[in-house]
């Protein structure tokens, strides 16, 4: 065997460590928040063994609205990460140490939002004192989803980790987009201060709003843009 026909050997080294693609991330990203949906059904959904049975199904379901409420808020917020982490890792090309770190902290106060809708749940008729302690404790969780949403995106762009041919407006854009979502949640946390529900309702809002297509959102279909060979 001639020296040209031979494997070359790879020598990985401080300087040299082999890159990884995103779509392992991605698939990650994706179980975790499938599992969050479940446990969330799980834990808000079930009925209350407490309960007097005597009044009928109807008289249990009436009882238990509040459980249902958190649960279609907390179904919907869920849903609008897993939608915006979706569109977010398709302009990123490959990842780094620091932007795994990043997602497994944005993952970490993801999974924690089921304990806090459950405690929301609990305590939306409690005391003043235990209704904006829950609601303190849920949006804290939110408003850290968000801000590590927007760490991520920082690093991502800062590492040069996107596709190479994003626009920087684009870019931009998104990052703008970002940053608004921790000051719609602070928004919402102030309005516990008038009526916890109300509060509650403003969170549902807020999810509408993501809901309109903006900067970085996937295109209607039969407007994507052409691959790229």
């Amino acid at each position: 065997m001639t020296g040209a026909d031979r494997e070359p050997v790879y020598r990985f080294g401080r300087g040299s460590e082999m890159a990884r693609d995103a779509s392992r991330v991605e698939a990650f990203s994706d179980a975790v928040i499938a599992i969050v949906l479940t446990l969330m059904a799980v834990e808000l959904l079930a009925f209350d063994p407490d309960l007097p049975q005597d009044d009928g199904l109807a008289a249990v379901l009436m009882q238990e609205w509040r459980a249902y409420l958190a649960y279609v808020i907390t179904f919907a917020i869920v849903g609008q990460v897993w939608l915006t982490h979706h569109n977010m890792w398709r302009y990123v090309r490959r990842v780094d140490q620091m932007l795994l770190v990043l997602n497994l902290l944005l993952l970490m106060f993801v999974a924690a939002i089921p304990f806090t809708a459950d405690l929301l749940a609990d305590n939306l008729r409690g005391t003043v004192r235990d209704q904006r302690l829950t609601a303190a404790l849920y949006v804290g969780v939110v408003l850290g989803e968000a801000l590590f949403f927007n760490l991520s995106w920082w690093w991502a762009r800062r590492r040069g980790l996107l596709h190479p041919d994003l626009d920087p407006r684009l870019a931009s854009a998104v990052a703008r987009r970002f940053r608004l979502g921790p000051l719609l949640y602070l928004v919402a946390f102030a309005i516990v201060f008038i009526d916890p529900l109300l509060s509650l309702l403003a969170y549902l809002l807020l999810v509408g709003v993501y809901l309109v297509r903006g900067p970085g959102d996937l295109p209607p279909a039969g407007q994507e843009a052409p691959d790229t060979p």
